[in-house]
């Protein structure tokens, strides 16, 4: 079983900047690519990011491309998510997940470990 754990998350206004982690127990993350989704309700989430376990591929929503950067360090077992020029509309829970495969459809079936989530606020 693999625990995550998510940490970074705060409330910013609109154009700042916040760098989520995500890490998990024991030191078992370089196998599995890992994701980050945005939780818009209580039934439903969206992907922003996701990273290949080795760290070279990554895929992004259209909405955060160009903002959002996915990177991780096996050696520590973390994956980060570097946010920029934040909107309002990325306000939301930020979960983590991992999986053996991420792929550009952000499916959440492809994600086998989910962490609790840490809120980012973004005001206007």
């Amino acid at each position: 079983q693999v625990q995550l754990v998510e940490s970074g998350g705060g409330s910013v206004q609109s154009g700042g900047s916040l760098r989520l982690s995500c890490t998990a127990s024991g030191p078992v993350l370089h196998y599995y690519a890992v994701g980050w989704w945005r939780q818009v309700s209580w039934a439903s989430r969206v992907g922003v990011a996701c990273i290949s376990s080795a760290g070279d591929t990554t895929y992004y929503a259209d909405s955060v491309q160009g903002r959002f950067t996915i990177s991780r360090d096996n050696a520590k077992n973390t994956v980060y998510l570097e946010m920029n020029s934040l909107k309002p509309e990325d306000t939301g829970v930020y979960v983590c997940a991992a999986g053996p495969y991420g792929s550009r459809h952000f499916r959440e079936y492809e994600y086998d470990y989910w962490g609790q989530g840490t809120q980012v606020t973004v005001s206007s």
